[in-house]
């Protein structure tokens, strides 16, 4: 799959990597819990109101964004594991 662009109110979000255990102890990939956290990478151009006007996006490239377990879908970018997700899915940006 080539470079992805998102639609709409959608933002593409590359996962943080787990954290390693300090004690050295190495889990297998299926036993980890995926982080809530990313770098947003791309974002859509914003949603139309009942008007038909775009609402600008409050999430911008390079915010570290937090948000939900189950949120948004898993895809791969140039050989990346990334999420696209609804900016409403996003529970907030990280300073």
């Amino acid at each position: 799959m080539g470079k992805i662009t998102p639609l709409t109110n959608r933002v593409l979000v590359r996962r943080s990597k787990a954290a390693t255990s300090k004690g050295g102890i190495i889990l297998p990939d299926s036993a980890q819990e995926k982080p809530k956290e990313g770098v947003v990478v791309a974002v859509g151009p914003g949603k139309a109101d009942d008007q038909g006007r775009i609402e600008p996006m409050q999430v911008k490239v390079g915010d570290r964004v937090l948000f939900g377990s189950y949120a948004g879908t898993e895809v791969k970018s140039e050989d990346e594991d990334m999420l696209i997700l609804t900016e409403d899915d996003i529970l907030g940006i990280l300073s």
